[in-house]
């Protein structure tokens, strides 16, 4: 009796004692580890039951870069404090879907305990198409370039065509479908592994995540044939290029005087000269210097073709002397030039080369050179301006210039550094 009265006693008094520590406790747990929350960024979107769509014709794309979201974790700070983002697990059932525009988004924290987890945003957006497909030509490209001394003959994409299946709205946008080689350093016949770039009608890459194709795990390849290019000297039949009563033919000239060429491995062995026969150099009673352009693709051998398909025009350079007289051409980088104003800058404009014509005794003027003795003096020329200046030529006892001869100049301020 004794001791159940003890037990009894005051025992409201025990039991608000009971009650003041058991909150002090909760109170001191909180404290040390308080429930509070934490966002992890980057959480990737499972999608499933994919066969809502799939199995009526149709397919989706997800919009708005929903496909990845936060998720904000409310739990105790010891729990947060193990979380990692590889276990938060957000999930979109395509059986939910709403408005067909958007799915919710379902988030767990797999082998923890938490108050709760909510993504941001809440739901994933997408865009239900009409699925559709397609075949393309596979046309091959390439980036970089071959080793030098080569040229690119002839691709071939290995399959020529692919078959796209998508959005109907991916798959109408696609204007050409392209397989990119890297064929940097190249200097044989290969064939590479290539990637599949698909283009609109804006030139912009589309992306190719949506569709599926029919390359099946060996992809697309590039079968590359390689030419070698050879440089091939031109040759001039002049026999009948003839001058005016009283003047002579000075030189005949051909730029460039060589030319890139490639094309059959044994035709390439034998060419050792590109000739361009008297008949295409017809040309009678000339008083002056004439320039002639000739196109030489005709004059290339069956299987050769030119490294570079633009360079097929040369320019023939015939310059004619009166007797006695010797033609002379002088660059405007070699004139020398008096009396420039400091203040002002000089330029020739398009004026490459002077053509001077001097006349006197042959031996005199088989032994002259004009280098740094063609010279004009700016004395007058003091303004900023274009002008046409009297070019002065020193010349040797006995000798004189068939012509005047003036350039071209353009002075300008200098500028300020």
């Amino acid at each position: 009796m004794r001791m159940r009265r003890k037990l009894t006693n005051n025992l409201s008094l025990k039991i608000l004692a009971f009650l003041i520590a058991s909150c002090m406790w909760l109170l001191v747990v909180n404290i040390d580890d308080p429930v509070t929350e934490e966002t992890y960024s980057g959480i990737p979107v499972e999608v499933i039951h994919e066969e809502v769509v799939t199995d009526q014709n149709s397919t989706y794309q997800i919009v708005d870069d929903t496909n990845e979201v936060s998720v904000t974790v409310t739990a105790k700070r010891s729990v947060l404090n193990k979380i990692k983002s590889e276990d938060i697990k957000a999930v979109a059932d395509m059986r939910e879907l709403t408005l067909r525009t958007q799915v919710p988004i379902e988030v767990t924290v797999e082998g923890y305990r938490y108050d709760k987890a909510v993504a941001k945003p809440r739901n994933l957006q997408v865009q239900i198409d009409e699925e559709a497909k397609n075949n393309f030509p596979i046309t091959p490209t390439t980036i970089g370039t071959v080793r030098e001394g080569y040229v690119i003959a002839e691709m071939n994409a290995v399959p020529q065509k692919v078959t796209l299946r998508g959005p109907k709205t991916v798959i109408d946008s696609i204007s050409k479908v392209m397989a990119e080689v890297d064929v940097s350093g190249l200097s044989e016949d290969t064939t590479l592994e290539a990637k599949l770039v698909l283009y609109d009608a804006n030139n912009n890459v589309i992306d190719q995540t949506l569709l599926a194709n029919n390359l099946g795990k060996e992809g697309v390849s590039v079968a590359v044939e390689l030419f070698q290019i050879k440089n091939v000297p031109i040759r001039l039949d002049t026999s009948k290029i003839t001058a005016a009563d009283g003047y002579k033919i000075g030189s005949v000239e051909v730029e460039p005087q060589e030319v890139s060429v490639t094309g059959d491995k044994d035709t390439l062995k034998k060419l050792s000269e590109i000739n361009i026969p008297a008949e295409e150099l017809e040309i009678s009673d000339l008083t002056k210097k004439s320039e002639e352009t000739i196109d030489i693709s005709p004059y290339l051998p069956e299987g050769v073709m030119l490294a570079e398909s633009n360079a097929n025009n040369v320019v023939v350079t015939i310059t004619v002397e009166q007797p006695g007289t010797k033609m002379y051409e002088v660059s405007t980088g070699s004139i020398v030039v008096n009396n420039l104003a400091s203040d002002l800058e000089l330029s020739f404009g398009n004026t490459v080369d002077l053509e001077i014509q001097i006349k006197g005794p042959s031996e005199k003027l088989e032994v002259f050179s004009i280098a740094k003795k063609v010279s004009i003096d700016l004395k007058k020329y003091t303004t900023p301006g274009t002008y046409t200046v009297p070019v002065a030529v020193e010349l040797p006892n006995g000798c004189s210039l068939v012509n005047d001869v003036s350039v071209e100049i353009v002075l300008e301020k200098k500028k300020e550094e």
